[in-house]
């Protein structure tokens, strides 16, 4: 006859079992916690594939150059293909995509759970009487060693509500402000290529001129110290004429260089891939707008439209939503929650079940915070007002500044228009004047040099007025995009821009009568 193992045995045998289980669970968290990470830098041929892939990305899918580019293709193309202003449009996303987040936060909570018990000995018990302390049955149980476990459970609280409610709205307040840069960094990115493109222009039509002068000035150059030397002429004079000359040199070298950093500086706001070949469209010179002088419409416009103010704006309710949702905590806290449930305990009676319940509880000593928490909602309504009130005088002050600055380069340009004009009919008349005597040779090259200097000075004040037109367009805060970029191709937002621009220049830049 089979004896059955005594219960003592049976229950020491469970204990080795499990300790050997822990122990193997123990080793192995032990081997994972002695395993060292060793920094690992990026290998030179890792290196050169991801500087190779980043020029890949950086230049792709734009438009080919066909043909000369003109001013509102150049802004355009800057819009369009540069990188910070892309680097804003994929903020405003990220915006948009944490708003949906949190709009989800709001819903109740929907919980799913399994798991798996085992023990190494049975649970249970026995009880005593409370008055005698004996002992009323015997050790029993009625739970399982080995069961697994699930629940869906359902829950909602209404204070997790409320908060995710005004982060949601801060979300929201968010996109905004995320639109608010990118409407400023468009603004600059126009800005910057306003001042590139025309000195650019200035220099595309310079070069070639600059270029052949600086030629003849180093053979003449040459000449003179052949006449020095043979004492054809008196010393003073001929050094006079070197001295001339060098310094037309030293101008000319400067004024070139000047020109060749605006084309590179435009070619980069362009976002042109190094080595494309493109020229610039010899167009007319675009007529001025006469200065403005209807300051408080200015100033009116640019207090509506300015991205820092709107931004500014935005902040104040997010910075409100925060204390908004410090105030809800403070109120009762209403949870419900209903589930189902599964336990494979063989010893249930009931091994499914569904449960429902309601909760209500309140923190009443964090009442206390009602009243610095209302106060700082007050101070921090005033320091937003303050801060936007202080933003709007310095914006005030660049609208005055930026209409100063327009009509003093509108007088520059019209000084340099008369010079352009005097030191043209100087080398006119030197050139009709002029003999096959080598002085009146350096006479002629001199006024060369001076007439070129001149046609550059007023190319960079013909710039200087198109840099502080764009100032002013920036300090009012016009726009001048559709409202997507992406979905046109440059020719169509090349023209949606002038058209842009010439509504606003005939609405707003008009002068009082």
């Amino acid at each position: 006859m089979m004896t059955l193992p005594d219960r003592s045995v049976l229950a020491r045998h469970s204990v080795s079992v499990f300790s050997l289980r822990l122990l193997v669970l123990c080793s192995i968290s032990l081997s994972l916690a002695s395993c060292t990470v060793k920094p690992t830098p990026y290998t030179l041929s890792e290196i050169k594939e991801r500087v190779a892939l980043d020029r890949q990305v950086m230049y792709a899918d734009q438009e080919p150059v066909t043909g000369p580019i003109s001013f509102y293709e150049a802004s355009a193309r800057a819009l369009k293909y540069n990188l910070d202003y892309k680097l804003k449009l994929m903020e405003q996303a990220l915006a948009q995509n944490l708003n949906d987040v949190a709009a989800y936060e709001m819903l109740p909570r929907v919980l799913a759970g399994a798991g798996y018990v085992n023990r190494s000995n049975d649970s249970g018990g026995s009880s005593v009487g409370i008055e005698d302390g004996i002992q009323s049955l015997r050790p029993s149980t009625s739970e399982e060693r080995e069961r697994t476990l699930a629940n869906l459970t359902f829950s909602w609280n209404v204070l997790d509500f409320g908060v995710s409610y005004y982060r949601a709205q801060q979300k929201a307040d968010q996109i905004l402000m995320a639109d608010e840069r990118r409407r400023k960094v468009a603004q600059n990115v126009l800005q910057d290529v306003r001042n590139s493109y025309w000195r650019a222009l200035g220099a595309q039509k310079l070069l070639g001129q600059v270029d052949a002068l600086l030629v003849r000035v180093n053979k003449a150059l040459a000449r003179a110290r052949q006449v020095e030397k043979k004492g054809l002429m008196p010393k003073l004079q001929v050094l006079s004429y070197q001295r001339a000359l060098l310094d037309a040199v030293n101008l000319l070298t400067l004024r070139r260089q000047d020109l060749d950093l605006a084309r590179a500086e435009l070619t980069a706001l362009m976002s042109v891939p190094p080595g494309t070949a493109y020229t610039l469209a010899e167009e007319k010179e675009e007529p001025l707008p006469p200065v403005p002088d209807n300051f408080a419409e200015l100033e009116r416009i640019a207090q509506e439209k300015r991205p820092e103010i709107m931004e500014e704006w935005y902040r104040k309710r997010v910075t409100a939503n925060d204390i908004k949702a410090a105030k809800i905590l403070l109120w009762p806290n209403l949870s419900l929650e209903s589930g189902l449930n599964y336990d494979s305990n063989k010893y249930n009676y009931n091994s499914s079940w569904a449960n429902i319940g309601a909760r209500l509880s309140w923190n009443i000593v964090k009442l206390a915070q009602w009243p610095a928490l209302s106060q700082s909602l007050e101070n921090q309504n005033k320091t937003d007002d303050f801060r936007r009130m202080a933003l709007s005088m310095a914006v005030l002050t660049q609208v005055r500044v930026g209409v100063q600055r327009y009509g003093l380069a509108l007088a520059e340009l019209e000084f340099a228009d008369e010079s352009l004009r005097v030191d043209r009919s100087l080398l006119q008349y030197a050139r009709s004047a002029a003999r096959a005597q080598f002085d009146s040779e350096l006479e002629v090259i001199r006024s060369e040099a001076r007439a070129l200097l001149t046609e550059y000075q007023r190319y960079a004040a013909y710039s200087n007025v198109q840099a502080a037109w764009g100032r002013l367009y920036n300090s009012i805060g016009l726009d001048v995009l559709p409202e997507t970029i992406d979905s046109n191709d440059v020719e169509t937002l090349a023209h949606s821009m002038k058209t842009t621009m010439a509504e606003w220049q005939s609405i707003i830049f008009k002068t009082e009568k």
